[in-house]
């Protein structure tokens, strides 16, 4: 590689380093997932329809995502025998295991501290859709007039599905306006370097001729 190939990588580099990250735009809700073995699946139908069977672990996590492919799962244990095997079987009942995770402090609405993540294991009839396991378990619930699911135990006290725009910080982002950062400073010197070498390179070429 040559002195300016190596010269105008690093500028890469520190440009794309030091670039500031775009606003990303998500939902605040709670997101519903199906448990198979040891993986997650996030549900192709609302907890208001979907009717579990016997045994089946479900699960509700509240975060802030784009879509359902940027969903975060539910953290915590996830198995029905640690959940429901205090649990016996009962003639015409079944037993779903619920996991709640409130999420983190960061998708939290304004004002408002999730609660610790809990399992639950609700034993209802057996033709019972999850939204009336969950009912058995966690009230109070809350519904949006189109039945999206608002709250789960009473969290959160306010909103449903709502808009949600942030801007990712860095590490190196301290958030103040006192001047420009490093990295910018880092850029310019990149920059600065860049010029020298071209420079000394058409020199070099003038004393070579």
């Amino acid at each position: 590689m040559t002195r300016r190939a190596l010269l105008l990588s690093l500028l890469a580099g520190l440009l794309l380093a030091t670039a500031s990250p775009a606003h990303a735009a998500g939902y605040r809700y709670w997101s519903f997932w199906d448990r198979t073995g040891s993986t997650w699946t996030y549900a192709t139908e609302g907890p208001s329809t979907a009717v579990p069977s016997d045994g089946d672990v479900q699960g509700f996590r509240f975060a802030v995502s784009e879509d359902s492919a940027d969903a975060n799962t539910p953290r915590g244990t996830a198995s029905f025998t640690v959940i429901c095997g205090d649990t016996a079987a009962r003639d015409g009942r079944k037993r779903v295991a619920l996991v709640l995770d409130f999420g983190t402090a960061s998708d939290a609405p304004s004002g408002e501290t999730p609660p610790a993540r809990r399992t639950e294991c609700a034993v209802v009839p057996r033709d019972a859709t999850t939204a009336e396991a969950l009912a058995t378990a966690a009230k109070p619930l809350r519904y949006h007039t189109n039945a999206l699911l608002c709250a789960i135990a009473g969290y959160p006290e306010t909103g449903c599905g709502e808009q949600v725009t942030g801007r990712k910080t860095g590490p190196e982002e301290s958030g103040s306006d006192d001047g420009p950062s490093v990295g910018l400073y880092a850029g310019l010197a990149a920059i600065a370097l860049l010029g020298a070498a071209a420079v000394w390179q058409t020199r070099r070429r003038g004393n070579a001729a």
